[in-house]
């Protein structure tokens, strides 16, 4: 049965929520208009399942990871303090259970993400009407299911959301190529592969019969048609990057299918910063939260509770990277150096580890340089110019790696280049493959070719020929895929009924013997 209750802030949580605020701006944080709602521990469970939207479209995976928050949060294991969306206005959920230096802490932490949402550069191509518009996507998948049937909505929308990290995470910022057009009205463009038709020479008064415009039309066609026959097409012109973009454009879809890709394409564009952006915007949420509850909102009988909460969020375990330890102690270093002149040329040049140690020049830089860099970093760029060898030494990083003997990951190193290497490697394109679009008509038969840009990790072969066959599906041709294994290039291909791999470059004695099928 259905429990309904009021989600509205209590007059207490209101006035925090007002004085809190105020702070904030005093701060200098500048985020639109935050709509606080208070929902019980199961209700917030579930709108993170949806991904913070809880007018999200319905499908199974929704409810698995529902399962999967409400049993942790029932044994004890994890508990979400906040919920924060990205839209104009902010949406920010609350756990009705949390204590009251809980729910100061977690409207401290939400002003910090909703200053970046608002002005972190790689958020700047979001829908801020995001709420509406992924509940115009539920109303338009809901209707394809009455129309179509459920089975087969939800079987495609299966695939589609399989292929959801096809898209080109750069493409916000560089326009790769022209806008692709179904029709083309120019009527100023001329087709210069085919020659003109040439004009016999002929008396004047039999000129209109002889050299009729009709004929030469005709005949002008039949020359392309013949050209185009001639000629194997190719395209695209360049690796393609977003594939789900070049589906859309080229894949044999439904009206119905080409909608719900789409759905799914532009739900991923939206969510895309917020993977981006992991570990700055959290660490910026929690920079803001511990230094608006120290020095403004703490009251003294909650200054324990606050600190086992908030060392709870901060604390590292083994085989992870926590995202808020690393951003709050990464710009608290920042502003640490911006404060006290170490950077530049000079700090650089010094020599002396005692007059680095004691450097200070007082310049008072650091909150202006923290404001810069959540303005124009994400995560990469962030890791990259400012972790330094001293922030590692000081925190103890160090890279780890599996070694099967004694069957045990063990430290790696320690040095600072290694660290950092490991840093970006994991975050770059979030940690998946590089795939591209190579041909939509591989070897003038219609089939599309892939190629995945080889970085030293192979591909895991049981994911990577489920998502072949899933494009495959979409493409309705055979889909090959070129990639690295052991060393050697391999082709992996599926035609619609079975998987092949055969290395590239091989003669046709050793293609028999080495070719591999599995259906």
């Amino acid at each position: 049965m259905l429990h309904y209750y009021d989600t509205n802030l209590p007059p207490h949580l209101r006035a925090l929520k007002d004085e809190i605020e105020g702070y904030a701006r005093e701060y200098g944080l500048d985020f639109f208009e935050t709509i606080f709602e208070v929902v019980d521990a199961d209700d917030l469970n579930e709108i993170a399942a949806y991904g913070g939207f809880p007018t999200r479209y319905p499908h199974w995976s929704f409810g698995m990871q529902y399962e999967e928050l409400n049993k942790s949060y029932s044994y004890g294991l994890s508990k979400i303090y906040e919920m924060v969306i990205n839209n104009d206005p902010c949406y920010a959920y609350l756990m009705r259970s949390n204590h009251v230096v809980d729910q100061k802490l977690v409207m401290a932490h939400v002003y910090g993400h909703c200053d970046f949402f608002k002005n972190n550069a790689y958020f700047a191509h979001t829908n801020r009407k995001m709420m509406d518009e992924i509940a115009n996507h539920a109303a338009r998948i809901r209707s394809y299911v009455e129309r179509f049937g459920e089975d087969e909505v939800e079987s495609f929308l299966d695939r589609c959301l399989s292929l959801e990290d096809l898209i080109d995470i750069h493409s916000v910022a560089i326009k790769r190529r022209e806008d692709n057009k179904r029709f083309d009205f120019n009527q100023n463009t001329t087709d210069t592969s085919v020659e003109p038709v040439q004009r016999v020479k002929t008396k004047s008064y039999m000129d209109e019969f002889i050299n009729s415009t009709r004929f030469q039309r005709a005949d002008q066609e039949e020359a392309k048609k013949q050209a185009k026959e001639q000629t194997p097409q190719s395209f695209p012109d360049r690796p393609e990057k977003d594939i789900l973009l070049f589906l859309l454009e080229h894949a044999p879809l439904k009206a119905w299918q080409a909608d719900i890709l789409s759905i799914v394409r532009d739900e991923a564009y939206y969510f895309m910063p917020q993977g981006q952006t992991k570990i700055l915007n959290e660490g910026w949420a929690s920079y803001w939260h511990s230094t608006i509850m120290t020095q403004k909102v703490l009251h003294p009988s909650e200054v324990l509770d606050y600190a086992d909460h908030h060392s709870g969020t901060m604390a590292m375990s083994g085989g992870r990277l926590n995202p808020y330890k690393l951003g709050i102690e990464l710009l608290r270093d920042i502003e640490f150096r911006w404060n006290t002149g170490r950077f530049g040329p000079e700090y650089e040049a010094c020599d002396d580890l005692e007059k680095k140690r004691k450097w200070n020049l007082n310049l008072g830089l650091g909150r202006q340089k923290i404001f810069e860099v959540r303005l124009i970093h994400n995560d990469i760029t962030f890791i990259d110019t400012f972790l330094t060898p001293e922030f590692c030494m000081q925190h103890k990083l160090f890279s780890f790696a599996y070694v099967d003997n004694p069957g045990q990951y063990v430290i790696e190193s320690r040095e600072f280049q290694k660290i950092k290497q490991r840093l970006l490697f994991s975050l770059t394109n979030f940690g998946k493959p590089w795939i591209y679009v190579i041909n939509g008509n591989h070897r003038n038969r219609g089939e599309l070719l892939l190629k995945h840009m080889h970085n030293g990790v192979d591909l895991k072969l049981a994911p990577a020929m489920d998502t072949l066959a899933n494009i495959q599906y979409l493409w309705g041709r055979p889909v090959h895929l070129e990639t690295v294994l052991d060393g050697k290039p391999y082709l992996l291909s599926f035609d619609g009924t079975e998987h092949t791999s055969k290395p590239i470059g091989e003669t046709d004695e050793s293609k028999n013997k080495s070719t591999s099928k599995t259906r």
